[in-house]
């Protein structure tokens, strides 16, 4: 039986060989699937070995979650090339959503520049 997420995995792939850079989410609190995300991500990633990859661990609000090294570990992340430019973000919502963490500025003004440096 097909996972609910795996239609959408086909269009990513699809997606990827014209990106400019992969934007990679992972929930930091859900230990049971990171062994998921990690086979993904590098199925995702062989495609392309300079494509920059950009990883958010979100909810690193959460007493559950996994450390910013755990989640570097537990991914594999250290295997993902030398000539990969690649950087990973603790992230998580905020309790009323109208405050953009310092971390997600951050992040949106890396996206942009590694946009505008591929283009």
């Amino acid at each position: 039986m097909e996972k609910p997420h795996e239609p959408f995995r086909s269009y990513s792939e699809t997606y990827l060989s014209n990106g400019l850079l992969l934007i990679f989410v992972v929930d930091s609190a859900d230990h049971r699937r990171l062994p998921e995300a990690k086979k993904y991500l590098h199925q995702l990633i062989s495609a392309n070995p300079v494509l920059p990859l950009v990883v958010f661990a979100n909810k690193q609000d959460l007493e559950t979650a996994y450390h910013i090294t755990d989640i570097h570990e537990a991914l594999a992340l250290s295997e993902v090339g030398n000539d990969r430019k690649m950087f990973l973000f603790g992230t998580h919502v905020t309790k009323n959503g109208s405050e953009i963490p310092s971390t997600m500025q951050d992040a949106k003004d890396l996206i942009a520049q590694l946009a505008a440096d591929v283009q």
